[in-house]
C-alpha cells in the first residue's frame, strides 16, 4: 500500500480501496484507537446500502409529462 500524506490540519485521505471495502462513505463516523506503536481506524456505524433505484433522487427543472401523454403523437406520418 503507497503510503498517505498528513497535512497541516493532520487530516488524511482514506485511499480508495479501503474505502469501499470497510463501506467508508462522506458522513461516515470513524473511532481512532492507539495500539502500541499504531493506530487503528474502526468504523463506528455500519455500512448503509445504497439505494436500488433512484427514483426521486434527481429533480428537474422541465415540466412534469403526463402519465397518459401517448408519444405516438409525436410520430409524423407523411
Amino acid at each position: 500500500m503507497k503510503p498517505t500524506s498528513v497535512t497541516s490540519k493532520g487530516q488524511v485521505t482514506i485511499p480508495n480501496e479501503i474505502r469501499q471495502k470497510l463501506g467508508i462513505r462522506a458522513g461516515s463516523r470513524v473511532i481512532w484507537r492507539v495500539s502500541g506503536d499504531h493506530a487503528e481506524l474502526i468504523v463506528a456505524d455500519p455500512p448503509v446500502d445504497l439505494p436500488v433505484k433512484g427514483f426521486g433522487l434527481l429533480r428537474s427543472s422541465r415540466k412534469s409529462v403526463p402519465a397518459d401523454f401517448d408519444v405516438a403523437v409525436l410520430v409524423d406520418e407523411k
